[in-house]
């Protein structure tokens, strides 16, 4: 089994060399994440489709400036979030995300939980339109792609306790947001 690093640099390195068949294998690996990060900053499968094209052909015509002895994973969402930054700043006022929902259990969904959990995910999703682009971001690199504190760091360019700041009140505000329209005790 191949280390996704080192694949990663490897494909970085033949793309370098004019390998345009190995940006085509980034693009296959990586095409899910970045669209799934845009359409949770943009909130709209349109733009978030313009979006991900857009980061895709910046990050092969800046890829000379990847440095390579970074993940590349981190930097190609590093270039994604500042993407959907100045998009969204392009555009105010700010959008909602849509279905980022804290700690749902992961159960099997029958007719009822599937039910009880889209409306889970809208009610959460109210919340967090009253979050900040820069919260935002934050949550959704920690929940929904899963990204170490060191890794947000790396991505946003934010100290450790700068993010782990950012986390815990992005976490704080939806549970006042979800207090304040009676969905938490």
């Amino acid at each position: 089994m191949t280390d996704p690093a080192t694949e990663e640099l490897a494909l970085v390195q033949a793309t370098l060399r004019g390998d345009q068949s190995a940006f085509q294998r980034i693009v296959e690996l990586y095409q899910g994440p970045v669209y799934n990060l845009a359409y949770r900053m943009l909130n709209n499968a349109q733009d978030a489709e313009d979006a991900a094209q857009e980061i895709f052909l910046r990050v092969y015509t800046k890829l000379t400036m990847y440095d390579q002895g970074r993940k590349f994973s981190t930097w190609l969402f590093s270039v994604a979030s500042n993407h959907c930054i100045d998009r969204l700043r392009r555009r105010r006022p700010i959008v909602p995300l849509d279905d980022l929902a804290f700690g749902l259990p992961s159960k099997e969904d029958g007719p009822e939980r599937y039910a009880l959990r889209s409306e889970l995910k809208d009610v959460v999703q109210e919340a967090l339109n009253t979050l900040p682009d820069h919260y935002r971001l934050v949550a959704i690199l920690r929940y929904w792609n899963d990204l170490s504190y060191n890794e947000i760091v790396e991505v946003t360019g934010l100290s450790e306790s700068a993010v782990k700041t950012r986390l815990h009140r992005a976490r704080k505000m939806v549970a006042d947001a979800l207090e304040a329209q009676g969905e938490l005790p």
